[in-house]
């Protein structure tokens, strides 16, 4: 037993505990370093809020309607999928190292995951647009 008040970690928690803490000091930096670079002063005597053309890419314009709501709502759900996936087998392959059956738990039960929450984050985001217009 380890003496009161010291925090005792195992082998298994200190393999989770490192990457995670890692991870993310790495995207809370990278997050930091964008808003410091965006709203940076500019010249002395320049507007201090952030120039909005230089903060949005030049596109075609925006959007408007349901079809361009599901699309962004597709997007985010797909994207965000895929990026959940591929932190989830690097975590398997780098630090958990369980039976192959894992990988096939994690893939089924986030896409059951996903389709019960892609409903209600569309139409969550159908209420938001439509109370902004």
């Amino acid at each position: 037993m380890a003496p009161a008040g010291v925090l005792a970690l195992s082998l298994a928690d200190r393999q989770a505990l490192v990457p995670m803490a890692v991870g993310y000091l790495i995207l809370m930096s990278a997050l930091g370093f964008g808003l410091r670079r965006l709203c940076r002063p500019g010249p002395p005597g320049a507007d201090e809020r952030p120039d909005l053309a230089r903060l949005t890419p030049p596109g075609p314009g925006p959007r408007a309607g349901r079809a361009a709501l599901l699309r962004q709502v597709a997007g985010t759900v797909v994207g965000g999928y895929l990026l959940l996936m591929g932190v989830v087998v690097a975590y398997y392959f780098g630090v958990a190292r369980v039976a192959l059956g894992f990988l096939e738990s994690v893939v089924t039960g986030t896409a059951l995951l996903l389709v019960l929450a892609a409903p209600i984050f569309a139409a969550l985001s159908w209420l938001a647009d439509r109370r902004r217009s």
